[in-house]
């Protein structure tokens, strides 16, 4: 028989202890939706044979559940193993401390985003970080957005609005997500003006297309992809000695752009942002959260009348950044001030700066300790070598040594299986599968402690 009556209705389960309380921490709305539902689905139960007793016993309970779910965020904070340090799809770049403290206090207080405090009139939002910007990059002036796309965009829309932008075949990128260069050009109202061929370019190749309707020539930096072999591009600053005696404006994409040699970590050395305004770039677009270690933002820096031309395009408002980004970046450009200790305060860099050595040592002390946890799930654990990967598009052919953990188990897909069961965890850990096994790089680990509480919830 089916009995629906020992079903509570849902004044009941509000009015008990476990429904004022629920009611007290997700609202009455929420907990009223939440009842119905689950009573609706106890019914279809009950239809079915199920004891109502017991489904009305475990009523509160999956209710509790279904509430906490709901409220819990899609944003979930992670363990990065990846072995990717900028990963595009877990946010990029770390923050340092101090960018984290000055973002936090511009989202809990009012500031002077754009009031000028001497005088008492308006200011501009981007003064707070102009001033840096030049004085890092040797650059006349600057301007800030919300990502580098847009930097490349409202720079193009500013000097080549119906007018032709000149560009080498090679240079044609698509950048993640599908964003391809052509399309951006073609948004920013350019007419695309193709030079030379897909693996070798020539300053006659510019040269011969320059004309009354050249409104500038894009260097595009390939930093995700290289091309090897029988190569030839024009160096920065040869195009720029061309565009200087075409009075036609340089502007150069750096893309993941660095502030620093990356060499001095043991990186491939990328070309930096002072030293493309140094070539004789008219302007330089690059972005904050890659290779820079800061929150998304693009930047332009270069020539201050092309600067004042960008800032008065309608476009800018549409791509501004907002106060806590416009905090955190101060405070990540104020790191580089302090050249000495900035791979210690800067995550990004102490993550790609890691020895190798040290990522070891750490992958055989966890060996043991994650092997134990693993092992009543039916999965070992063992130390490893490894190769991490800068990431974002940035040295996109190089690798760094680099350690850490080779997860196993029974059966083909053990490795799928078991890098769904961490990425369900109340901290989600992530790593990546090779060679039949699940990898957990460690280079961006820095408390052993972190991963054995994560692992120690399955």
């Amino acid at each position: 028989m089916q009995d629906f009556r020992v079903l509570p209705s849902v004044d009941q389960v509000l009015t008990s202890p476990e429904g004022l309380a629920l009611t007290e921490e997700h609202g009455r709305l929420a907990v009223v939706t939440a009842v119905r539902a689950g009573l609706e689905i106890a019914r279809e139960k009950i239809r079915a044979g199920d004891d109502g007793a017991t489904l009305a016993a475990d009523l509160p309970r999956r209710i509790a559940e279904e509430l906490a779910a709901a409220a819990r965020s899609a944003l979930r904070p992670l363990i990065n193993l990846t072995g990717t340090v900028l990963h595009t799809n877990l946010g990029r770049a770390i923050l340092a401390e101090e960018a984290v403290s000055a973002a936090s206090a511009a989202m809990a207080n009012p500031l002077a985003l754009e009031f000028d405090l001497d005088g008492g009139g308006r200011g501009q939002r981007d003064d707070h970080l102009r001033g840096l910007l030049c004085e890092l990059t040797g650059a006349e002036d600057a301007t800030i957005v919300n990502n580098n796309a847009a930097a490349v965009l409202i720079a193009l829309n500013t000097l080549a609005d119906g007018r032709e932008a000149i560009v080498s075949r090679g240079e044609l990128i698509e950048i993640g997500g599908a964003f391809r260069m052509p399309d951006i050009m073609a948004r920013a109202g350019a007419r695309l003006v193709e030079v030379g061929t897909t693996n070798r370019t020539h300053p006659r190749d510019y040269e011969g297309a320059i004309g009354p309707e050249t409104g500038v020539i894009l260097k595009v930096h390939t930093s995700n992809y290289r091309i090897e072999g029988f190569t030839a591009e024009v160096p920065a600053p040869r195009l720029a000695e061309i565009a200087r005696r075409a009075g036609v404006p340089l502007l150069n994409d750096l893309g993941s752009g660095s502030l620093i040699d990356l060499s001095i970590f043991g990186l491939r050395r990328e070309p930096t942002v002072a030293e493309a305004v140094a070539e004789g770039a008219d302007l330089v677009t690059f972005s904050g959260d890659k290779l820079l270690g800061g929150p998304q933002a693009g930047f332009v820096v270069g020539r201050r009348d092309l600067i004042a031309a960008i800032n008065r395009n309608p476009l800018k408002r549409a791509v501004r950044l907002d106060k806590i980004r416009i905090a955190a970046l101060e405070a990540t450009l104020k790191l580089y001030r302090d050249p000495d200790r900035l791979k210690e305060r800067l995550p990004t860099l102490r993550f790609l700066s890691r020895p190798e050595v040290d990522i070891g040592a750490q992958a055989a002390r966890l060996a043991p300790a994650i092997d134990a946890l693993l092992k009543p799930h039916g999965y070992s654990a063992a130390a490893c070598t490894c190769q991490s990967q800068v990431g974002s598009g940035a040295l996109p052919v190089d690798t760094i040594p680099s350690a850490g953990l080779r997860l196993t188990g029974s059966g083909g897909d053990a490795p799928e299986r078991l890098s769904a069961r961490l990425r369900a965890l109340p901290i989600p850990v992530v790593g990546h599968i090779r060679d039949g096994a699940l990898v957990l790089d460690l280079r961006c680990l820095e408390s052993d402690e972190m991963l054995i509480a994560a692992l120690a919830a399955l």
